[in-house]
């Protein structure tokens, strides 16, 4: 069983799955917004390092690029949908742009590896852009080349058109922020900073 698989069963066992996501305030009716989809490992992890970035609106956590309609997360985590573990990101493109969300997520993905992230393995796990727009495209493509030339490696990260997008449960949502504890036992224990300081050096990584 993953490390993230014996956490959320704790959860249930214990019963805070239960309890309510927190979300942030959403902003007034004049704001403009975009949206951006990521799939980076664990999305637990991929929300904190975007909701530090000035311009995003919210992060939400969820399932996307499978088969199967309003998948749980049993399902997903054991590999039988066709998913992948994802998040949401909603941002406000006068504050930050596309091209700087995408330099947020190289920076917390391991690009060389086709078979998961960290210590998830499956394609449930896989890293992945999914534009929603030909412009975004374009960018996710030629920053996939930039990384490829500065790592010196070949890149495994899919580049794929934006489908369904499943809200996970609640418990998953801001889980950084309302389990720190478990978060930071599982984050190190899979080894997820570590080899982000091996590809990118510790002082810039996330």
């Amino acid at each position: 069983m993953h490390i993230k698989a014996l956490v959320v069963s704790a959860l249930v066992v214990t019963g805070l799955a239960l309890a309510a996501p927190v979300r942030a305030q959403p902003p007034g009716p004049n704001a403009t917004r975009a949206t951006a989809t990521f799939a980076g490992g664990c999305f637990w992890c991929m929300e904190q390092p975007f909701d530090a970035v000035p311009g995003v609106i919210s992060t939400t956590s969820g399932y996307t690029g499978g088969r199967t309609k309003n998948p749980t997360y049993e399902q997903v985590s054991d590999g039988s949908t066709g998913h992948t573990e994802a998040i949401e990101v909603v941002y406000d493109p006068s504050k930050v742009s596309y091209r700087q969300l995408l330099e947020v997520f190289w920076r917390n993905v391991d690009a060389v590896d086709g078979g998961g992230q960290f210590c998830d393995r499956g394609s449930q796990y896989r890293s992945g852009i999914f534009f929603h727009s030909d412009e975004e495209q374009r960018q996710a493509e030629a920053s996939k080349q930039d990384v490829a030339k500065r790592l010196g490696k070949t890149i495994a990260t899919e580049i794929v058109r934006a489908s369904a997008f499943n809200q996970a449960e609640g418990y998953h949502q801001d889980y950084y922020k309302k389990n720190p504890v478990r978060y930071k036992f599982y984050k190190w224990n899979c080894g997820r900073e570590q080899r982000l300081n091996e590809l990118w050096g510790k002082q810039t990584s996330q």
